[in-house]
Parts: structure tokens; C-alpha cells; sequence
């Protein structure tokens, strides 16, 4: 990739997490960037009216500005979630653009940098944030590039041009993190995941071995993670001696107090503010990370109990006399048992009704059972249609797989239902939506009702 000669940018799949943090970045570089995108969301909303992006939502290279029909001087980043028939994307791979995936293009930039990369099949997103917001408020620095909208700046992007670091979140969807060459790197889980790219776990494992081998520096490991190929600076846990460990763990009117312990350090009281216990296992790997890059531990201290979270993740929406809601983007079984199991300790005396969207047919045929017993932790699950994103139907596979084996009350509904029943029957209690697709259009829905209904 000759980025020297680069003018125009432009991104197709422009509204994704990862692929708008690219595209803000560039723009603020000074490149012209512009974009396609399937559906307009709060984000393109916010990169249309507030930052000036031009977004098409209309598959159709008529659409495509002059300033980017110049080939020698325009480079496409696309995302693989982009169906290959997409016309726009077509024109420019049957007119012999440059075309990089994003994760090819976010390599390239983490190589003039020093790049702190968290990997794992869940918790990545959270941990990147924390370990970004650490450094953010030190004396190290960082640049950033986040999988989710950092709830403490309001956006996926921090640039510092005067610091070494850049914190990368590291997915694995696609293979993507095997683009990234990390400084130091933390893997958080490796559960299996994403069996549409990978056809098994084992072929999972592998690409994680891969990562690992390709990790420069220092690599930290969940406890309970191996590596078979790749030797590890050590283990970190919450309430479990190893390494690096969370001890004292107490719920303190809200928040985590606890000690971090490391091989040659101990920070007493740490607090954090953010729900969770799982975070706590988060903020752990990530103290531990910004301790190697030269972070002290009175900056740590200082900035833990500021951090505010990351969107959709434990975010609470409404918090009236009879109902606390909150939306939560878990979308494996593992990470809804950890989100769940968490909500129940903050909140023992609650019922517990938790919305689940299923998010892809191939994700929903290969865990429906895991689903299912992670989802009957709640009193009351409201389970939604699948959401396809890219996929087309399998047959057979609904949500009615994971009615059909939940040890506690379900009711399924559609969307066009979904806000009517919420309204008559979640009168009382702790209200979680949870999924990766759209299920987040109804957080304005709900917080309006319920904060209404209390007036």
C-alpha cells in the first residue's frame, strides 16, 4: 500500500465500528473520505450531521463523487460483511482499484506505531477501552482505535500524535488480528466463535496461535487460556490468585473495590465504577498492560474510578422506583452467562427479565443450546427473530431452537410487537435487552417509556 500517493478514500461497509473509526481517522488526516453503508444508524448519523461525512445508503455507483473515480489516487477499504454482488464494491474491484480490508489497512497503521492489542472472542472491546482510557490519562499517551463508542469521549477514534502507543482492539472475525504485529497483546477468551469462517474450534484456536507467534513483546493470557506454540508473560484473573489478579473483591454501593496484585507490584483499593464483575477481570489485564508501557500507579488509581464504560455494554438507560433498565450487546452464550451472572450480583433482589435478539442463523444452529442455558439465569426471557446481517436463512433455525430448551418462562415476539408487550408486562424489575443486531433501535423506545411511566 502506497499511502503517499493516497488522496481519496473510500469505505464500503463505512457505518461498522471498526470501519468508521478508520474513516474518522483519515478525515481528520485531511484525506477525502466518503462512504456506502446498508442501513443509516445513530453513528452515520452522527459522522452525516456533526462531522461532515458524505454517506450513500443506495447501493449504486452513480453515487460514487468524481473525487473518488480517479484510481491512481484512491484507495477502497471494505469490510467482508459486504456482500460480494454489492455493486459499489463491484465497480471499483472490476475497475482495478486498490482494495484493502479494513484489517489490512489498520495493520499498516499500527506499524509506525508501538501497538497494545487485545484480542478474544469476548471482553476485547471493554478491555481496549479500559486500557486506551488508562494510558489516555497518563503521562504515556496513546492513539486508539476501539471496537465499541467509549461512553468517557463519545467516539471509537483518540488520536495523540505525541505518544508511541496505539491500543488496537484485535478481531478475530475474518481473521483479521493475523494483519497485526502487537508490541504487547492480551488474549481474554477463545471460546468457539464465528464457526461460519472458521467450520471449527480448533480452526479458531489456530488463528489465536497465530496471533500469538506474531506478538512482539509481552503476552498476557485469561486464566484457564494455553498456548501450545507461543510461551506467555503470564496469567491474569479476578478472585483467583495467579500472575496478575484482582483480590479483596467487594460491591461498595455500586462499584468494584479491590487490590491488583502483579509480580512485582500490589495497588490497594482500586475502584470501579462500572458494573460488572467480569470488568473487574477486564480492568485487570488491562492495569496490566498500561503498567508495561510505563503508566504509574497512582495514575492508575486516579483514572479507574472516572472510567465510564463502553455503549452498549452494561449501559443503564432508566433507573426508576420500580424498574432499572439496561442494554447490553452480549451476543455468545458465554458473554450473556458472564453479563447475567453479573447483573444478579449487583442486583440480587431483582427479577430478572432479560430481550434477546439472536444475532446470525449460523451462530444460533451451532450454540442454540448454550444460548438456552445461559438465557435461564433470567425469570423471564422475551426472545426476538433472528437477525440475518449477512446471512440467508438456514432451514429449521429460529429463535423457537432456544424457546424450546430454556428452564425458565419465554415469550417470543416480533419487533413491530416487541415495544407493546415490554409496556404491559415489564412493569417491575431489572429490564436487559441484549444482541448484536438492531435490537438497539428500541433503547430511545424504552428509556422514554419507563422514565415516562415514573412521572
Amino acid at each position: 500500500m502506497d499511502i503517499d500517493n493516497v488522496k481519496a478514500i473510500y469505505f464500503v461497509g463505512i457505518g461498522g465500528i471498526g470501519m468508521s473509526a478508520l474513516a474518522r481517522y483519515f478525515k481528520i488526516m485531511g484525506y477525502h473520505v466518503a462512504g456506502y453503508d446498508k442501513t443509516e444508524s445513530p453513528l452515520t448519523r452522527k459522522m452525516t450531521d456533526e462531522e461532515e461525512f458524505d454517506i450513500t445508503y443506495e447501493d449504486d455507483e452513480a453515487r460514487i463523487e468524481e473525487v473518488f473515480r480517479d484510481k491512481t489516487h484512491t484507495l477502497v477499504v471494505y469490510t467482508p460483511a459486504v456482500p460480494k454482488e454489492n455493486r459499489i464494491l463491484s465497480f471499483f474491484r472490476d475497475n482495478g482499484y486498490a482494495l484493502h480490508k479494513r484489517a489490512e489497512v489498520l495493520g499498516f497503521l499500527s506499524r509506525s506505531k508501538k501497538a497494545l492489542c487485545i484480542a478474544g472472542t469476548h471482553g476485547k472491546t471493554t478491555t481496549t477501552t479500559m486500557l486506551a482510557f488508562l494510558l489516555k490519562n497518563s503521562h504515556v499517551g496513546c492513539s486508539a482505535f476501539l471496537g465499541g463508542i467509549s461512553s468517557n469521549y463519545g467516539t471509537n477514534l483518540l488520536i495523540d500524535k505525541e505518544s508511541d502507543y496505539v491500543v488496537i482492539e484485535a478481531d478475530e472475525y475474518d481473521r483479521s488480528f493475523l494483519h497485526l504485529h502487537p508490541e504487547i497483546a492480551v488474549i481474554t477468551a477463545m471460546d468457539a466463535d464465528h464457526l461460519d469462517i472458521y467450520g471449527t474450534h480448533e480452526e479458531l484456536l489456530k488463528a489465536f496461535e497465530e496471533f500469538a507467534l506474531q506478538t512482539k513483546g509481552q503476552l498476557f493470557l485469561r486464566k484457564g487460556l494455553e498456548l501450545k506454540r507461543r510461551a506467555i508473560t503470564g496469567h491474569y484473573a479476578a478472585g483467583e490468585k495467579t500472575d496478575y489478579y484482582a483480590d479483596r473483591l467487594r460491591v461498595d454501593n455500586g462499584s468494584f473495590l479491590f487490590d491488583y496484585i502483579g509480580k512485582d507490584i500490589e495497588i490497594r483499593d482500586l475502584r470501579l465504577c462500572f458494573p460488572g464483575r467480569v470488568n473487574v477481570e477486564n480492568a485487570t489485564a488491562a492495569i496490566t498492560v498500561a503498567l508495561h508501557a510505563g503508566v504509574t500507579a497512582e495514575e492508575i488509581r486516579d483514572a479507574l474510578p472516572l472510567f465510564k464504560g463502553v455503549s452498549r455494554r452494561f449501559d443503564i438507560h432508566a433507573k426508576t422506583d420500580r424498574v432499572l433498565y439496561m442494554d447490553d450487546y452480549a451476543h455468545h452464550p458465554r458473554e450473556i452467562e458472564a453479563s447475567l451472572s453479573s447483573v444478579r450480583e449487583m442486583w440480587p433482589e431483582k427479577k430478572l427479565i432479560v430481550a434477546f435478539q439472536p444475532h446470525l442463523y449460523s451462530r444460533t444452529n451451532d450454540f442454540y443450546p448454550d444460548f438456552a442455558k445461559s438465557l435461564s439465569l433470567a425469570d423471564l426471557v422475551i426472545l426476538l427473530d433472528i437477525y440475518p446481517a449477512r446471512e440467508q436463512p438456514i432451514p429449521g433455525v429460529t429463535s423457537a431452537l432456544i424457546a424450546d430448551r430454556l428452564s425458565v418462562p419465554c415469550v417470543r415476539v416480533t419487533k413491530e410487537d416487541f415495544p407493546a408487550y415490554v409496556r404491559e408486562h415489564v412493569t417491575d424489575g431489572l429490564f436487559v435487552t441484549m444482541g448484536a443486531g438492531d435490537i438497539d433501535r428500541f433503547i430511545p423506545v424504552f428509556t422514554d417509556m419507563f422514565n415516562t411511566a415514573n412521572h
